[in-house]
């Protein structure tokens, strides 16, 4: 399970290291494989098994808003999103008229697909927003590496040294030694990172956002763990071995993103 985890990481870190780094077409391409990846994983958690679900007009039309919130997020920031986003509900809400006949439970389904636009594409979007402003990819790195840092610090705390449950009815494995080692973690890359690479970040603040990312990356995990755990699903998919799902390995940065977005534009 280890080796598995290490071997995937390794594999994809360069791709993620030049995607990011190109920045423009190449890195919204980045961000928008891996939001149809996740939005299709959401949907099959949620869906708890009703084939009925995945199959609605307005489930597939979720995947092509995701995309354009993405579009718009990179082409003129987040005011167009917004724009999207409520296009987004007057066109589910037109769908709903037509479709509540054949299937009462149609709000339902709207209810969770407008869920899934703001929980994925919308906090992905904030990236692309990011990555376009002046220092964009220096700050998208520091960010990964914050959240990539505080992941494999709490795995491997929780592992060898967890012995007080953080949250059991949502996640038995999570630890309180588990959380706090990945607050270490990302102690530790984000002051590297700022130390080598953005010394104009102040340290006070500095301090500051790695910790709100961290608490936010770990709040993300334990969200997307309520979702699994509510439709019985260990993992989100199979496509990342030893990481489980796209939704598994990004849930942290879902809600990391916001805060990253928050300090970018409006304190540092």
């Amino acid at each position: 399970m280890h080796l598995k985890r290490w071997i995937t990481g390794l594999s994809a870190l360069p791709v993620l290291i030049f995607l990011v780094y190109s920045g423009g077409f190449p890195f919204l391409l980045l961000i928008g494989f891996a939001c149809v990846c996740a939005q299709w994983e959401y949907n099959r958690i949620i869906s708890n098994a009703d084939t009925g679900f995945m199959s609605s007009v307005i489930v597939w039309w979720g995947y092509l808003a995701s995309l354009l919130v993405l579009l718009a997020a990179h082409a003129a920031g987040i005011g167009l999103v917004a724009l999207v986003l409520a296009l987004n509900l007057v066109i589910v809400g037109v769908m709903s008229v037509f479709l509540y006949k054949a299937n009462p439970r149609v709000g339902h389904i709207i209810q969770r697909q407008v869920l899934g636009l703001i929980y994925i594409p919308l906090s992905l979007g904030l990236l692309a927003v990011i990555r376009n402003a002046p220092d964009g990819m220096v700050f998208i790195y520091l960010l990964l590496a914050i959240i990539f840092a505080g992941d494999i610090s709490a795995y491997y705390v929780g592992t060898y040294l967890g012995r007080h449950k953080l949250s059991p009815s949502i996640s038995p494995g999570k630890t309180f030694e588990g959380a706090l080692g990945g607050l270490c973690g990302n102690l530790v890359a984000g002051s590297i990172g700022v130390a080598f690479f953005m010394p104009s970040i102040a340290w006070g603040t500095g301090i500051l956002f790695f910790i709100a990312a961290g608490l936010a990356g770990q709040v993300g995990d334990l969200f997307e763990s309520e979702m699994k755990r509510s439709s019985d699903i260990k993992d989100s998919g199979g496509l990342l071995p030893g990481h489980g799902g796209f939704l598994d390995r990004i849930d942290a940065l879902l809600f990391a993103s916001p805060v990253a977005y928050l300090f970018k534009v409006y304190i540092f």
